[in-house]
């Protein structure tokens, strides 16, 4: 079945961010839906992705032979995605359930992060299994893949499954399956989604296939995820990235064992405006009830407390939305960090504050956590009127500042914090080039 096509993603010039192939910049705002194909039918599949596409979100995260039971539990449709348990011989019924996905996700703009497998198909660690694979099979398998998918433009391929090898026959195995993808005839981007803790490029850096890098930061409040982005950005050769598995919404914190609180909306904010303040080519919201798809007749993981449906307009959700909404009124891929543009000590605690500069001078943007004042050294603006505005992250409004700006040093601080909305992005930016964006969406009625 062809699938409708949507323009293939490709790396940007300056090696930070996706654009598509007809030069558009591409904010990744992905989700881990990673028990999609698994079990969900399809109009189960098609509720969660409008509903997706509705806010903004342009990824979605799943996997081929699923994490739980992947193997040996049939699909929502009663098929088993291989025979035998073989990877050399695929069940047509379970791939063309796939291509449907595909084509339901390519009608509503969403490109899909294919993920081969999951990790315990080639080491088990704390995963349910069975290990199928060795390097000759995953070349194999891959292959395959490559040749069923060689002209499906909305597919990134994310290899690894939530892994880092434990020998080097498990190094192998992922690099043999990502070139067989290649033999094939696949020519999409590709990642690896490595165990949380870990980035990709510090395991697969030296290999060709590993073309976006990607982490997983952990489940815990206050992970402090811009020190993952960071340290990926001072790999060779420089690659977009991506946190591809933050803190999922309404999880246990995994940090603390006795009083396991769960992550929430302002959870969610501040991973995401941490990691795109500090130079992430975009980023991937998770939610614990939609990642396992928990439903009726299966077993809630880390606590889940309702089913999937009911879960897909938590307020997290619709919140990264808002961020990416904010983030494409501007010349977003021009940005880069900026923590010299702070005018104080800035603690690397829950309140660490994050900002970026426009490389040609003509704006810049400081997020606050905790609504904690931001002084900001303005000089870098070579701009002789600039205005500066107050973003609501949890609530999508924007509000003027009224105080003066001085180039040389101006302290910001912010008004009408709540406990549900503590945090605030600063947005100093030049009046000409303000005047020609479209923000007229994020003001409260009559302002």
């Amino acid at each position: 079945m062809p699938i409708s096509r949507l323009p293939q993603l490709k790396i940007a010039t300056t090696n930070r961010h996706l654009v598509t192939e007809d030069g558009k910049a591409f904010l990744w705002l992905g989700d881990t839906a990673w028990e999609l194909f698994h079990r969900l039918n399809r109009e189960e599949a098609v509720t969660y992705l409008e509903n997706r596409a509705s806010k903004g979100f342009n990824v979605v995260q799943a996997v081929l032979l699923a994490e739980l039971e992947g193997l040996t539990e049939p699909n929502a449709n009663g098929d088993f995605p291989l025979w035998d348990q073989d990877p050399l011989r695929p069940n047509e019924r379970y791939f063309a359930f796939v291509d449907e996905i595909l084509q339901e996700a390519a009608l509503r703009g969403i490109y899909m992060g294919l993920l081969p497998t999951w990790g315990d198909k080639y080491h088990k660690a704390w995963g349910v299994g069975p290990e199928i694979f060795t390097p000759e099979n995953a070349f194999g398998y891959g292959e395959m893949l490559g040749r069923r998918y060689a002209d499906t433009t909305n597919i990134v391929w994310i290899m690894g499954g939530d892994r880092v090898p434990a020998d080097k026959e498990d190094y192998q195995i992922v690099c043999q399956m990502a070139l067989g993808i290649r033999s094939g005839g696949a020519k999409q981007l590709m990642t690896m989604h490595p165990k949380g803790g870990n980035i990709a490029s510090s395991i697969y850096g030296n290999e060709s296939w590993l073309e976006l890098d990607m982490f997983q930061s952990y489940h815990m409040k206050g992970c402090r995820e811009y020190r993952y982005t960071r340290r990926a950005l001072e790999a060779v050769p420089i690659r977009p990235v991506l946190d591809g598995e933050p803190g999922y919404e309404n999880i246990p914190n995994f940090l603390n064992k006795v009083h396991k609180s769960r992550l929430n909306a302002f959870d969610v904010r501040r991973a995401a405006y941490w990691n795109m303040l500090s130079g992430a080519a975009g980023h991937t919201y998770g939610c614990n009830e939609i990642w396992q798809m928990y439903r009726a007749g299966k077993k809630p993981l880390h606590g889940a407390e309702f089913y999937w449906d009911r879960a897909l307009d938590l307020p997290g959700s619709l919140q990264v939305g808002f961020m990416k909404g904010f983030f494409e009124r501007l010349p977003w891929q021009c940005l880069r960090p900026a923590p010299h543009s702070l005018g104080w000590f800035n603690w690397e605690t829950g309140a660490h504050v994050v900002a970026m500069v426009d490389t040609e001078r003509r704006f810049a943007l400081a997020y606050s956590p905790s609504g904690r004042s931001i002084r900001m050294k303005l000089q870098m603006l070579e701009r002789t009127k600039l205005l500066a505005f107050w973003f609501e992250p949890a609530s999508n409004k924007l509000s003027a500042i009224n105080e003066s700006v001085y180039p040389e040093l101006t302290v910001f601080k912010p008004r009408n914090l709540t406990p549900e909305s503590p945090d605030r992005l600063l947005m100093v930016i030049d009046k000409d080039l303000f005047d020609k964006l479209d923000f007229q969406q994020f003001f409260p009625d009559g302002e």
